[in-house]
């Protein structure tokens, strides 16, 4: 017999903070609970806010902008990125991402290869409320349109 796909609304994503006066709100979309080496995450830097620098020694960490803009420094090299960019972070580099807009939420979906504690470590994190704001980014991109509704 064979497992089940893991399915997921938008109405069910609880957003973390990994420390308690963090800018950046991060919802495991999918990940090893769900059987998958591979961990999802939605992200949501608040205007200006900023990852710590962090590092993944055995996974290349890719993102993908969905809103907003930001600068992402990875070891000495910093580019400008703006909604539909993707970027991919090498194994090991130690990076951080800023949203250089001061007014606007920058929303990525990001993508580890492989987990490494990851998605645990967002899930220990003290919960974050999605707003309808948040929640509409992320059902644009989960949700197809539709007519007739």
């Amino acid at each position: 017999m064979s497992n089940a796909p893991t399915t997921r609304s938008v109405d069910d994503v609880q957003a973390h903070l990994i420390g308690t006066n963090d800018t950046v709100k991060l919802a495991v979309l999918a990940g090893p609970a769900d059987g998958s080496p591979t961990t999802v995450v939605f992200e949501i830097w608040e205007p200006g806010g900023a990852q710590p620098d962090n590092s993944h020694e055995d996974s290349a960490e890719t993102f993908v902008v969905l809103a907003g803009t930001a600068r992402a420094h990875s070891d000495e090299h910093v580019v400008d990125l703006v909604a539909g960019d993707v970027i991919v972070l090498p194994e090991g580099s130690v990076h951080h991402i800023v949203n250089s807009s001061p007014d606007q939420r920058l929303y990525t979906l990001t993508v580890m290869a492989r987990d490494g504690g990851f998605a645990e470590l967002i899930e220990s994190g003290p919960p974050a409320e999605l707003d309808a704001a948040d929640r509409a980014v992320l059902g644009r991109v989960t949700r197809p349109a539709t007519t007739g509704r």
